[in-house]
């Protein structure tokens, strides 16, 4: 197993210790938002490692997309669980990438590859952004209303992100739904 995979399957590791942290930790979610980045940082890194050194694999191609999705879904749940979040916001984007996966599996059966677009990276480091400040949101020295503030409006610009790169996988892909 090469490198980016191992940097890959650390990262799926990280997940039940950023559950644990948020849950079980004083301050859980700052300690888990430090756990996010980290694992955040880890998809760039492996990304990087691949391309540079031509360690690209097939195994690769179907556990970072599935670690992303792990870690921000599980994310966005926990903040969900705590009201940091409306429900609506975490189905759209959960919506968004069952149906791009799917999309995806179709081409893949017909031989095409549909490549992550620049609006599906934009949405992604949007929500790892969104993500990280709604973690650190309650912790006491932010000044709530304007942090209140900005919240809202990175939940907006992701939701927004996530609607358009989805709409944009779709105008790209709809021919492989046809027939």
């Amino acid at each position: 197993m090469n490198l980016p995979n191992r940097i890959t399957l650390f990262r799926i590791a990280l997940i039940p210790i950023f559950l644990a942290f948020f849950y079980w930790l004083p301050h859980g979610e700052a300690w888990a938002a430090l756990v996010f980045v980290i694992a955040a940082f880890s998809d760039a890194l492996d990304g990087k490692i691949a391309r540079k050194r031509d360690l690209i694999t097939t195994l690769g191609k179907f556990i970072d997309p599935l670690a992303d999705k792990l870690l921000v879904l599980t994310a966005l749940a926990v903040l969900v669980d705590r009201n940091m979040l409306p429900v609506m916001v975490f189905l759209i984007i959960l919506w968004r990438d069952i149906a791009v996966d799917g999309l995806r599996i179709v081409a893949a059966s017909k031989g095409k590859v549909i490549a992550a677009s620049q609006w599906g990276k934009w949405k992604t480091a949007c929500q790892l952004v969104t993500t990280t400040v709604l973690l650190l949101s309650r912790l006491p020295w932010w000044p709530q209303p304007l942090y209140t503030v900005v919240c809202r409006a990175l939940i907006g610009l992701t939701v927004l992100l996530t609607v358009f790169s989805a709409y944009d996988y779709f105008r790209k892909g709809w021919m492989y739904l046809k027939g």
